[in-house]
This record gives C-alpha cells, structure tokens and sequence, in this order.
C-alpha cells in the first residue's frame, strides 16, 4: 500500500519548515499544525484544505494537489500575519523537497488571501500552492 501523497507533501513540507530557525523563532516554536490544537497562542502555521486530483500519464501514475497553508496572528493588523507567510512562500516555492513514496515534480506558489474572523482577533493570511507529484 502506497502513502497518500497528499500526505507525503505535508510530511516533507513540515519537516523543511521546521529546518528554519528563522522561521520557527518568528511562530515562536515549532508551531506547524495540521488541526489548531486547544489554547494555541498565535502565531502558527496550519494546513489548511486540500484537492486532489489524476495527474497520471501513459507509463505514470500521478497527483496534482491545491494546498492551502494558513499563517495565523492575533496582532493588530497584517503585518506579522504577511512576513511569516512571505517566509514560508521563501522556504518551499519551487523547493526540491524529497517525499515518501513519491517524487515532487513541481511546487509551486499559487496565490495569497488575507482575512479576519468575525470578531477581529485573528488575522490569517492563506497561502496557496499547486504541487504535482508521481508514485514511485
């Protein structure tokens, strides 16, 4: 049974950021979650969704993904928001990461959403990136 590369990606992705020093003292901590856990202090680092689809050709099998990756701050305004986000667009856009199970052809930066939830705490700003992989 193969590993998802849904989940290859994320693995990879993960453990390249948390090889930051840089970024890791901007979340203050390793703070690169899949799910938010209770009582997190911003800022961190969250997957957020993800599609999946073929990306398979004659004599390969493959996965194009659409991942959201979402930078989360209580400061006022964007800015802390928007540097961290800048520092994770640096750190895997178009990096040659090494997966399990799978190759990285391509990741690349999609595009950028700033927004804030309904009582004006949070700030996030969503990250998106394309990424296409083949099974080995």
């Amino acid at each position: 049974m193969s590993t998802s590369p849904v989940i290859a990606l994320r693995k990879a992705i993960r453990a390249h950021l948390l090889a930051d020093a840089a970024l890791v003292a901007a979340l203050g901590g390793g703070k690169i979650f899949d799910e938010t856990p209770r009582n997190a202090e911003p800022p961190y680092a969250l997957f957020g969704e993800t599609q999946m689809r073929d990306w398979s050709a004659d004599l390969s099998r493959g996965a194009e993904q659409f991942l959201t990756f979402a930078v989360v701050s209580t400061q006022r305004g964007l800015s802390e928001a928007l540097g961290i986000a800048q520092q994770i667009v640096d750190l895997i856009d178009e990096t040659p990461l090494t997966l399990h199970g799978h190759m990285l052809i391509d990741l690349r930066f999609a595009s950028l959403e700033t927004k804030r939830d309904q009582t004006g705490r949070f700030a996030r700003v969503n990250l998106r990136f394309r990424a296409t992989t083949e099974y080995l």
